[in-house]
């Protein structure tokens, strides 16, 4: 167990070409979050590392003990920011090491992490866990699991755009696209603009902030980017040398401005679908969200992307681009009576919370009940400019 990231950064970047998961265990990811992020809170880097005989990493796993007060959580490194949480596998993993051998495996991981006092957690809380890593089943869930209260969804892309364009909307559909298109353009040229260097990715992401932020501000919910190191760990991201082949931060622009951006991945042939925004005011109302995305799929078969993933959230338009459903699950338990009289609520909660977001009828009006408070919480002015829109 190491708790000094820069012990391992080599090896773990290494290890990373080659192991199966996701770019959100990329180490400049974790530490990217360590560094603006939990380093402002009481947060224990736990990174578990197995080895052969021979000395070679089979699996590496970001963990971290977070305090709450009293409570120690255990918990996935950055786990709020990652959409998918768990180890970085070596080919052959699951091969050399089932279900059956992964609890055990797991006990001796616990043992160590308690023979540490800063590490010795009273909780478990691992969420957000794929139902497989690469090509394999994902041992962790071996460990008794629940659903996620969400899950992910991801689209095949096969062809040249036309080809795809046309196999996953209708001739109707596509009539009401062009629509959008059109009108759009009635207001200026309607572009895709990619931002290639560190200045423009980050204007480009200051300009995503502050439309999110409205948008936030629309549905009643706390602002994302208002939270201490939030903006600036995807401004990070977005330049730093590193991540450079690996980071797509694009705007649709009409005549000129900024009508739609987003902030996305690109790793193991898939792309990372991460954030997106779109402006408000008359340009809202013709989909320039809609027709962005349809710019980032046509983006992403260029390059060569055989997958394109919108991550966690079960948000409708993603459903209708999508022919994979990803179930996420996650993983509860007290390691101490003390974990014992956290998790019991907690599960509860959990529970409710993906009844209440798996029921349309019931997700549609908890939406429409947050939105109606972040409208009441907002300034006068502010107030006045959504009900413009």
């Amino acid at each position: 167990v190491i708790e000094d990231l820069a012990l391992i950064a080599d090896e773990w970047r290494a290890f990373e070409k080659t192991a199966d998961g996701t770019i959100f265990q990329s180490f400049d990811w974790q530490a990217a979050w360590l560094r603006h992020i939990g380093a402002r809170s009481r947060v224990n880097p736990a990174i578990v590392v197995g080895r052969s005989e021979a000395g070679e990493i089979l699996f590496l796993l970001p963990l971290a003990v977070e305090r709450r007060g009293a409570i120690r959580r255990l918990r996935f490194l950055a786990s709020d920011l990652c959409d998918y949480n768990g180890p970085l596998l070596a080919p052959g993993f699951a091969a050399a090491i089932g279900p059956e051998r992964f609890g055990a495996l797991w006990r001796e991981i616990g043992r160590l992490l308690h023979a540490n006092r800063r590490l010795r957690p009273h909780l478990v809380v691992l969420d957000k866990m794929p139902e497989s890593i690469g090509s394999a089943a994902n041992p962790m869930l071996a460990l008794g699991v629940a659903l996620n209260p969400s899950g992910a969804y991801l689209a095949t892309l096969s062809g040249n755009w036309d080809s795809f364009y046309s196999a996953k909307r209708s001739s109707a559909w596509r009539k009401r696209d062009r629509w959008k298109r059109k009108r759009l353009g009635d207001h200026g040229a309607v572009a895709l603009v990619n931002a290639e260097d560190g200045e423009a990715r980050a204007a480009t992401l200051r300009t995503l902030f502050a439309q999110k932020s409205r948008f936030f501000a629309r549905l009643g919910v706390p602002d994302l980017f208002a939270r201490p190191g939030y903006a600036d760990f995807f401004l990070d991201i977005a330049t730093m040398p590193a991540m450079a082949d690996k980071v797509h931060v694009s705007s649709l622009t009409v005549a000129g401005a900024a009508a739609a951006t987003n902030f996305g991945l690109v790793s193991g042939g898939r792309y990372y679908h991460v954030l997106v925004s779109y402006c408000e005011g008359e340009l809202r109302r013709f989909g320039p969200g809609a027709v962005h995305l349809q710019e980032l799929l046509r983006y992403a078969l260029a390059r060569g992307c055989s997958l394109f993933d919108f991550t966690i959230g079960d948000e409708s338009y993603k459903r209708e681009w999508s022919d994979v459903t990803l179930r996420l699950h996650d993983h509860r338990a007290a390691a101490t009576p003390l974990g014992l009289l956290v998790l019991l609520p907690a599960v509860a909660g959990a529970r409710a919370k993906r009844f209440v977001k798996q029921t349309p009828v019931l997700w549609r009006a908890a939406l429409k009940v947050r939105a109606l408070i972040g409208r009441l919480g907002q300034k006068p002015e502010a107030a006045h400019e959504g009900d413009e829109d």
